[in-house]
């Protein structure tokens, strides 16, 4: 047997053992004759040859099992929902014992930044503002820094400039752009306090991702919460509205 033939089939007997084992890592009950819906990947794989590398790309088997392919007979994949019907298909699909998130993947025309929003029902981790006063002074002083935002006044500010060279580095000190700088703190505390969201593309395609609530929530509010998100991204500049949970398939929703 020439060298040529050998190295063919040793591409061969590879890529028929990659297939095999990425089968059975995707689903280990398939030798035991569980029927499954599949879905085609791509694989790239690299061997070497004298001295040369080449890289093959090989379909491998996606593997669903059998509470994947009964939660998603209820959906209609052709079929474009209202946002209420659609958010409760979700809900009702979702598959993991946590409580998963409820995202939203969105197709719009152009790719870059959409724009910020606020959603009005979405948990976030919280971040310790504090409004300057002699006690954060003090502590300041001390070197103890035990807060994420720190609010003053015009009047207070003053006090704070001998500690910019401790908080300047940490993104700290109090301006007037980012509404941390203010003649009402307690107004500011309070606005700070509901995280805005930056709503973005990838990078190389005009594909948004976001996670809107979680599958706990009622519907009424991760109905609110998406109907925000169309209100910032604008209809009008929407292709396509999918919805799923964190492991559940995605239910197409209808954007008028």
């Amino acid at each position: 047997m020439s060298k040529t033939s050998q190295e063919n089939k040793a591409k061969k007997a590879k890529q028929e053992s990659v297939e095999v084992q990425s089968n059975e890592g995707l689903n280990p009950e398939l030798a035991k004759g569980q029927k499954a819906v599949t879905q085609d990947e791509v694989v790239e794989t690299t061997t070497e040859s004298e001295g040369t590398a080449e890289t093959h790309k090989i379909k491998t088997t996606k593997i669903r099992g059998k509470k994947y392919q009964a939660v998603k007979k209820k959906i209609d994949v052709t079929k474009y929902y209202p946002l209420k019907e659609a958010v409760k298909l979700v809900k009702e699909t979702s598959l993991s014992k946590f409580d998963g998130k409820v995202e939203a993947h969105i197709t719009v025309l152009d790719i870059g930044s959409v724009g910020e929003i606020t959603f009005p029902h979405l948990e976030t981790a919280s971040k310790k503002i504090v409004i300057l006063n002699d006690t954060i002074l003090a502590e300041i002083k001390e070197g103890k820094v035990n807060f994420d935002i720190i609010i003053a006044s015009p009047a207070t500010m003053p006090k704070l400039l001998p500690f910019a060279r401790v908080l300047g580095p940490k993104g700290l000190m109090p301006n007037p752009k980012n509404g941390t700088l203010t003649d009402d703190p307690e107004a500011a505390v309070k606005r700070l306090s509901v995280a805005k969201t930056m709503i973005k593309t990838e990078k190389k395609a005009p594909v948004v991702h976001i996670v809107v609530g979680k599958v706990s929530q009622p519907v009424e509010e991760l109905t609110t919460n998406i109907d925000e998100l169309i209100k910032v991204v604008k209809s009008n500049k929407i292709k396509k509205l999918a919805l799923c949970a964190t492991m559940g398939p995605c239910v197409k929703v209808e954007v008028k």
